[in-house]
C-alpha cells in the first residue's frame, strides 16, 4: 500500500463479515405496521379513523352477538329468557332461530330422511374436481370426474340408479364411436357427427327400456325428490356449482368465437354477449320462469330449476367470455406466431399454447365472476324459489318468529362469506403457484 493511501484511509478490511439479521424495525410485524398503517401523516390519520369506525361498528354488534339466546322455541320465549338473564331491553341476539330452523335453511323442504344426500353429493363433487383444482394429486383421479354428475343427480333427485346410468352409457358410447372413427382416419367433423348420432340413437331407442328392465330386475333406487322441494343452501349450491362448471367451457368457446376471423361466427358471438350482458339477471330469471313456457309445446313440463340453471349458465358465460377475451388480448402476438411456426393446427395451438397462458392471466377475473355468480343465486327468491333468503322470509312470517330480523340474515351472510372467501383464497394460491412454476431460471 502506498504512503499516500495509508495517510488517507484509516482502516481497510480484508475479510468479509458474517451476515447479521436486519434491524427489528425492518422485519416482521413492526415493518408491516410501519409500511401499511403508519407510513406518513396521511396513513396515520386514515388508520386512526379506520380504528374508530371499526370500534363503532363492533362495539354494538359483538355484545349483541355474545349475549345470544340459543335455547328457545319462539321469539317471545327468547325475549323472556333475555330479560331473565340480562335484564329488560338489553340488546341480545336470538340465535335460537338458527338452532331450531337450520335444517330448513340448509335443506329447504327436502325429506328429513334424506338429509344425508345433499352433503354426500357435495362431497362427491369436491372429490371429483380435486384433481382439476390441485394438479399435484394423482392424475388417475381424473377418472372420477365423468361419472360424478350422474351420481350427484341420482343422490339429489333420487329415483332409480339405472336412469342416470343408461344416460351415462350413452355418453360413453358416443365417445367410443368418435374415438374409433378418428382412429379409422375419419375427419374431426365426421367423427363428431358419428359420435353424436350413436349417443342420440342410444338415448332414443335403448336407454329408457333398458333402464326400466334393469330397475325391475335390480331395484337400486332412492326416494324421489322434486325440484320444488329443494331449497335453502342446497338450492344455492346446486344452481351455483352447476352454473360455474358449465359456464367456464361455454365462456371459453364464446371468447374464441368473438375473436374468430369468420364474420358470421364473430357476429353471432358479439350479438349474444352484448344482449346477455345488457339485461339484468333478474329479467332473464323472469324469462326462464314465465316467458319460456310460451315457446314450448303445449303440455311440456320443463323443470323450473333446470330452466334457471340454463339461464344462469348462459348469463355467466357471457361475462366469462369477456374476461377470457381480455386474457387472449394480453398475450403477445409472438405466442400465436410461435404456435403457427410449430405447425400446430388451430385447436392444437389453442389447447397447448394460447389458452393455458390466457386462462392464467384471467384467473382473478374468472374467480371474481364465479363469486358474483354464487351470490346472485339469491335472486331466485324473486321467482318463487326458496333459497336461503326466500326461506328466511317464510320463517319470519310464522307466528313463532314474527318480528325477528337480523339473526337469520347474519347466519346467511356468514355462510356466503365463508364460501366466497374460500374461492378467493384458492385463486390467490393458484396465481402464486403458477407464478413460481413459470418463473424463469436465474
Amino acid at each position: 500500500m502506498s504512503d499516500t493511501h495509508a495517510r488517507t484511509v484509516a482502516f481497510s478490511r480484508d475479510t468479509m463479515l458474517p451476515p447479521v439479521p436486519p434491524p427489528v424495525r425492518e422485519t416482521g410485524a413492526v415493518r408491516w405496521l410501519r409500511e401499511n398503517l403508519l407510513g406518513g401523516p396521511l396513513n396515520v390519520a386514515l388508520t386512526v379513523l379506520s380504528l374508530v369506525a371499526i370500534w363503532w361498528a363492533l362495539s354494538g354488534f359483538l355484545p349483541w352477538a355474545w349475549r345470544g339466546i340459543w335455547d328457545a322455541s319462539s321469539l317471545t320465549e327468547c325475549r323472556a329468557r333475555r330479560d331473565e338473564l340480562y335484564g329488560p331491553g338489553v340488546p341480545a341476539a336470538c340465535w335460537a332461530i338458527i338452532a331450531e330452523r337450520w335444517p330448513q335453511l340448509v335443506f329447504g323442504f327436502y325429506p328429513q330422511s334424506g338429509y344425508w344426500r345433499p352433503p354426500v353429493a357435495l362431497a362427491v363433487f369436491l372429490v371429483a374436481v380435486m384433481p382439476v383444482l390441485f394438479p399435484s394429486l394423482p392424475r388417475r383421479m381424473l377418472w372420477l370426474l365423468p361419472p360424478a354428475p350422474f351420481v350427484i343427480y341420482w343422490l339429489l333427485w333420487g329415483g332409480s340408479l339405472w336412469g342416470p346410468a343408461t344416460v351415462a352409457a350413452g355418453f360413453a358410447l358416443g365417445w367410443g364411436v368418435w374415438l374409433l372413427a378418428r382412429r379409422g382416419g375419419a375427419g374431426a367433423g365426421l367423427a363428431l357427427a358419428a359420435g353424436v348420432a350413436a349417443a342420440a340413437l342410444w338415448w332414443w331407442w335403448i336407454a329408457g327400456p333398458l333402464a326400466g328392465t334393469l330397475a325391475r330386475g335390480v331395484p337400486l333406487a332412492l326416494q324421489p325428490v322434486l325440484s320444488k322441494d329443494m331449497g335453502g343452501f342446497t338450492l344455492s349450491f346446486v344452481i351455483g356449482l352447476s352454473a360455474i362448471v358449465l359456464s367456464l367451457p361455454l365462456g371459453v368457446l364464446l371468447a374464441l368465437a368473438r375473436r374468430s376471423e369468420m364474420p358470421i361466427i364473430s357476429t353471432v358471438a358479439v350479438v349474444y354477449i352484448e344482449i346477455i350482458r345488457g339485461v339484468p339477471l333478474i329479467v332473464w330469471l323472469f324469462t326462464a320462469q314465465l316467458l319460456l313456457n310460451y315457446f314450448l309445446p303445449r303440455g311440456t313440463n320443463f323443470d323450473l330449476m333446470l330452466r334457471v340453471i340454463i339461464m344462469v349458465t348462459l348469463f355467466a358465460a357471457a361475462y366469462l367470455a369477456e374476461v377470457i377475451r381480455g386474457g387472449l388480448a394480453a398475450l403477445p402476438k409472438g405466442q400465436f406466431e410461435a404456435a403457427d411456426a410449430l405447425g400446430l393446427g388451430y385447436w392444437q395451438s389453442m389447447r397447448l399454447v394460447v389458452l393455458p397462458q390466457a386462462l392464467k392471466i384471467s384467473i382473478p377475473g374468472i374467480v371474481n365472476t364465479f363469486i358474483g355468480l354464487f351470490k346472485d343465486t339469491t335472486l331466485v327468491a324473486f321467482i318463487g324459489m326458496f333459497d336461503p333468503i326466500g326461506l328466511t322470509g317464510s320463517i319470519r312470517a310464522t307466528t313463532a318468529w314474527n318480528g325477528i330480523y337480523w339473526e337469520p340474515y347474519v347466519f346467511i351472510a356468514i355462510v356466503f362469506f365463508v364460501v366466497c372467501y374460500a374461492m378467493s383464497r384458492y385463486s390467490i394460491w393458484l396465481e402464486r403457484r403458477l407464478e413460481r412454476e413459470h418463473r424463469p431460471a436465474t
